[in-house]
């Protein structure tokens, strides 16, 4: 018995040792894993934009005047050289009895001016008429050689010309004093209560490209000023992209680069080209009241126009610029990546373990980075390592990207 009891407690005592040691022992990490693939890779730099028509038109009021009630609603297709507003002169004033009374005293005081340019004109013609008979008695006297000198014959010869002269000016200034009775009769005779009248001239205002009516500054009809804003229109399957980029993102942008345009309502991507990056930069306000220095950079559509006629001006789109791309990279996810002095290191899984192993990366495209040196296709890395993680620590695969 004292035997068996002894051989007992020894195995027992062992059972328990190996307990302990097995509960105790290091257990393997349950980490995530990611293979080492050669796959397209794009490094793209993405920001929201709107599209926007490339010619816009205002139609503004080429003269001051009364227009006529616009009709035309938003959306509306015009033609080239469709009329779209009528503008009719300004009609003429209501005059009270006090203007009425002053301009009828104008036209009795310009018809009374007439008058007296006519008497004028009259006695001018008389003192013409006397100086030219003068002139022709002594230059017929002087071919005869009597009295009469040649510096008398000049005299009278200046006498009619400066008669002559008058007589012109005088009746000029019936001409004139005529015009302005009737200038102050005018205003008698186109009063707007007088019934009737002359027909008010209209000046038309006619599209100037074939396209849509997108904005109705003024509708009702009224007075207008000249220069007033009336309608904008443009052609809305002639549209462009603008996205404000950050200007440390716009330098990486060239003109020619492809762009990817998505989420902006249809089921399939549109393919878009660079046109031009502006060379000045403006400043914006983030959405953390931050400012950030930003530049517009423009592009084209190049989809088929059937694939993204639901847009119009100023529908948001999310663009990206794809300014490298690779076709077969090899590439890891880029939380794989971790900081080693001045470099980049991943652990690499063999046999259970994981290893630290410094790489060398390349481009990085979002969430996936380009591996030029440190790796090989096919290798497993531990997508994002905990500090718990050593070198040379066991470990067990949860799932694989």
């Amino acid at each position: 018995m004292t035997v068996r009891r002894r051989f007992g407690l020894i195995l027992l005592t062992l059972l328990i040792v190996a307990a302990l040691g097995y509960g105790f022992r290091p257990q393997p990490l349950w980490v995530e894993a990611a293979t080492v693939t050669r796959q397209p890779l794009r490094v793209t730099v993405e920001a929201e934009g709107k599209t926007r028509l490339i010619d816009r038109y205002v139609l503004s009021a080429p003269v001051a005047g009364y227009l006529h009630r616009i009709d035309w609603k938003i959306g509306d297709g015009i033609r080239q050289g469709q009329p779209l507003a009528m503008i009719d002169s300004l009609p003429s004033e209501v005059l009270d009895p006090r203007r009425r009374a002053q301009a009828e005293a104008r036209v009795a005081t310009s018809e009374a001016s007439l008058q007296a340019a006519r008497e004028t004109a009259t006695a001018t013609r008389a003192e013409a008429d006397y100086a030219k008979l003068e002139f022709e008695r002594i230059a017929a006297l002087c071919k005869q050689r009597c009295v009469v000198t040649e510096a008398e014959r000049d005299r009278a010869q200046s006498r009619a010309r400066q008669t002559e002269a008058q007589l012109r000016s005088a009746q000029f200034a019936v001409e004139v004093a005529r015009h302005e009775v009737e200038a102050a009769k005018t205003a008698l005779r186109h009063s707007a209560a007088q019934p009737g009248g002359a027909a008010r001239e209209t000046v038309i205002v006619r599209a100037p490209v074939d396209g849509q009516v997108l904005a109705r500054p003024r509708q009702s009809e009224g007075v207008v000023e000249m220069g007033t804003p009336l309608l904008e229109v443009g052609d809305p399957r002639a549209l462009e992209i603008a996205v404000d980029l950050l200007s440390a993102d716009a330098v990486r942008v060239r003109p020619g680069t492809p762009v990817v345009l998505e989420r902006w309502g249809g089921e399939q991507p549109l393919e878009g080209v660079t046109r031009t990056v502006e060379p000045v930069g403006f400043t914006k306000l983030s959405a953390l009241g931050v400012e950030e220095q930003r530049v517009w950079v423009i592009a084209d559509l190049r989809s088929p126009a059937e694939a993204w006629s639901r847009l119009g001006d100023g529908y948001r789109v999310e663009a990206s610029f794809v300014v490298w791309q690779g076709d077969r990279v090899p590439q890891i996810p880029a939380s794989a990546l971790f900081r080693q002095g001045e470099g980049w290191a991943v652990f690499v899984i063999e046999n259970g373990q994981a290893r630290r192993r410094p790489v060398e990366i390349g481009q990085r495209g979002g969430l996936r980075v380009e591996i030029r040196s440190g790796l090989t296709e096919g290798e497993q890395v531990v997508t994002h390592p905990n500090d718990a993680l050593r070198e040379g620590a066991a470990v067990r695969i949860r799932a694989e990207d």
